[in-house]
């Protein structure tokens, strides 16, 4: 179980959210463009190695159907 510091955070966060509906927004838009920027870069340079897209291949059948455990590692 988390400590109480950890809800008193996520009890701010929401009051935060609550209060600033547009403010917050804008926050997290930035931190999720920059995720998926850094995420294109990353199959971009992957998809330029020897095993690169196979290894794309392999990521996109664990995201369609969920298994874990592949041959990544």
């Amino acid at each position: 179980m988390r400590d109480s510091s950890h809800i008193e955070q996520v009890e701010r966060w929401a009051e935060y959210v609550r209060e600033n509906p547009q403010e917050w927004k804008s926050k997290v838009k930035l931190f999720l463009d920059s995720q998926i920027l850094i995420a294109r870069r990353f199959y971009k340079k992957l998809a330029e190695t020897p095993e690169g897209l196979e290894k794309i291949k392999e990521l996109r059948e664990i995201r369609i159907n969920g298994k874990i455990g592949s041959k990544l590692g």
